[in-house]
């Protein structure tokens, strides 16, 4: 085999890293994505379920759609003729679900629309509009379930919809074998972002905030331009804090150190995430008073690694003491930082390396103590 030829992985990896410098952010972890090798234990099974029990347990949420597969809805005659399909008796694509171990509710990896287009029947309701199946044979056409036949409703409520179930065994504690698993069953032809997988695997409290932070005015203005449409804005948000709060226990790959702390963010107090929340606000409202827009920026792009170092720094520094550093001393400390050729080593190249991240940490936080 050809030591050159790039996996499927590595090209990714750097697709990723171009579309990320094309919206004008330079990270260069992106790059290493593909260097996780490590093998998981997971366990699958399948399990049968008919239509009435599904729509049941939607209506419960024990199903939980991903927020970002919201936008994908089909038209009301894609969805009636799936309902045709099992009022006719046919075959119809099974779903794929990830088990909670704690919860027991379970993730739709894949087959949201299915499961969503049976709700809305069974409710009758079809984007805000009577649902009634269109496009489909004369006998079920322009009926609502309410209209139909006793024995078809019966049909339907007994149909059959085949689940395909996993949940991971080893190692415990880590989303990333469910991440890997959702990027390569789910991503529908379209490579989801790491930001965009982490959304949906730890959905809860702390994405929350990240979303609610993501608007920000402050950040908004050192950010630049509308939400990101790949979520890399709240990506950088989430390594702000992971860096702020678990950065003596880095190690690559930047996507296994994020996974793992937002996990584990699922499990913090409201007065953790409080804590949180102030520390962003003012850290990202004293960088975006001082640097008038050119915060992060020691080129054209922003540079996630100029952006967590400086952002924890300063962070630091507001956290050690109750005065609010003065901008021009802000803007004078970043303007020297830039300048220092070990600094500037640690965010030009191998932004991701474990003694990059220790080298450019130490030196913004011993900057910024001194205003």
């Amino acid at each position: 085999m050809n030591d050159e030829k790039q996996s499927d992985d590595q090209v990714a990896s750097q697709d990723e890293f171009d579309i990320a410098l094309a919206e004008g952010i330079e990270d260069d972890a992106l790059r290493d994505e593909a260097s996780d090798n490590r093998n998981f234990s997971i366990t699958s099974y399948g399990a049968d379920y008919n239509v009435d029990s599904l729509v049941r347990r939607m209506n419960a949420e024990a199903f939980i759609i991903p927020e970002f597969q919201r936008r994908f809805v089909w038209s009301q005659t894609h969805a009636s003729k799936f309902i045709e399909s099992l009022l006719m008796g046919l075959p119809v694509p099974g779903i794929f679900l990830y088990k909670e171990a704690e919860t027991n509710k379970h993730l739709v990896v894949d087959g949201q629309q299915r499961l969503r287009t049976l709700q809305a029947f069974y409710e009758g309701v079809f984007q805000e509009k009577r649902f009634r199946l269109t496009g489909v044979r004369d006998i079920w056409n322009g009926r609502t379930y309410s209209d139909l036949d006793p024995a078809d409703q019966l049909k339907l409520d007994d149909s059959i919809v085949h689940a395909t179930i996993f949940r991971q065994d080893e190692p415990k504690d880590v989303l990333d074998s469910i991440y890997f698993v959702f990027e390569r069953i789910n991503s529908g032809g379209i490579r989801l972002s790491p930001q965009e997988i982490r959304n949906c695997i730890s959905a809860g409290p702390f994405i929350k905030l990240i979303k609610e932070l993501n608007h920000n005015k402050h950040w908004r203005n050192v950010y630049g331009g509308p939400i990101n449409k790949r979520s890399k804005d709240e990506e950088l948000i989430v390594r702000f804090f992971a860096m702020l709060e678990t950065r003596n226990s880095y190690s690559r790959p930047m996507l296994q150190f994020l996974n793992n702390y937002s996990f584990s963010k699922n499990k913090a107090s409201d007065d953790d995430l409080r804590s949180l929340k102030d520390i962003f606000e003012v850290t990202i409202s004293v960088i975006d008073l001082s640097l008038d827009g050119r915060a992060f920026r020691p080129a054209r792009t922003l540079n996630a690694a100029v952006f967590d170092s400086v952002m924890v720094g300063l962070a630091e520094r507001i956290k050690s003491r109750p005065d609010l550093p003065q901008p021009q001393d802000v803007s004078a400390v970043y303007d020297r930082l830039l300048q220092q050729s070990d600094f500037r080593s640690s965010w030009e190249r191998a932004t991701a390396d474990e003694e990059s991240v220790k080298s450019r940490m130490k030196a913004a936080i011993a900057a910024f103590q001194v205003i």
